[in-house]
Order: structure tokens, then C-alpha cells, then sequence
């Protein structure tokens, strides 16, 4: 297994952090690493997601699970690898918040292709939070 997980404290409303998250079709307007996104129904357990990086093949992801207003993962399969993704919010006191992006790939071969493909997967994450908090801010 190969695990990764960032966060970011912000004061802006979790309910706006998660309008955000909830507009799929729409991450690109904060994430660079989305060149494309459709989602084939409501943001809700089971539904697809079809996310093409800039100059790479599109990626199937499937929200595999979801707490309203908190929490939704998304998973990722290729092959006997398993990529799961959760994006959480955590209350804080004083009204902060803590976004937690977290990434475990297993499966077959995963420890040694995780520490390959893990980190350019996530090296971007630090830039795609600060930009989503940007948002919901306003």
C-alpha cells in the first residue's frame, strides 16, 4: 500500500467548500490538473466520473462514498490497482476548517508502483487546495 494525505486549514464555510466539490463539472475552474470533467448524474455514491488531465487520457473514477457536507472518496481502478481518494471537512473550533485530501493506492503491485505514480499524482495538491479555499472564500 502507498498512502498521502495533505490539508489545508481555512475559515471559509464548509458548505461553500462543498458547493464546490458538488459542481463537478466545474473543478477545473480550480484545479489546473482538469482539463475536462463530465459526471454521469447527481454527486452521490455510485456515480461516474470521466476527469481528463491536460494532455493525458481521461480517468474513470467512481464516487464509492459520501457523508453530505463532509466527505466524498472517489475511486480509481487500473488494473489489479486500486486508487482511493477522500476529501474531507473537518470542523474546527473558531469556525476553521480543515480540508484533508488523502490518497491510498493498493492492490497488486502497489507497493512497488504506488511510490512511482502516487507522488505525481498528488504533487499538485498543495496548489488545487489553496485555490479551492481561494474560492470559497469569496
Amino acid at each position: 500500500m502507498w498512502d498521502y494525505e495533505h490539508s489545508i486549514e481555512t475559515t471559509a464555510a464548509p458548505e461553500a467548500l462543498w458547493r464546490l466539490w458538488a459542481d463537478v463539472e466545474n473543478w477545473g475552474s480550480w484545479n489546473a490538473e482538469i482539463e475536462r470533467v463530465e459526471i454521469d448524474g447527481p454527486f452521490a455514491e455510485g456515480t461516474q466520473i470521466l476527469m481528463t488531465p491536460p494532455g493525458d487520457d481521461p480517468i474513470q473514477l467512481r464516487i464509492a462514498e459520501m457523508v453530505d457536507g463532509e466527505l466524498f472518496v472517489d475511486e480509481a481502478r487500473f488494473d489489479e490497482l486500486l486508487i482511493r481518494t477522500a476529501h474531507r471537512l473537518d470542523r474546527l473550533d473558531g469556525g476553521r476548517v480543515r480540508v484533508v485530501y488523502r490518497m491510498e493506492i493498493t492492490g497488486a503491485g502497489a507497493d512497488q508502483v504506488g511510490p512511482e505514480i502516487g507522488p505525481a499524482i498528488t504533487a499538485d495538491w498543495p496548489d488545487t487546495m489553496a485555490s479551492l479555499v481561494e474560492l470559497a472564500q469569496r
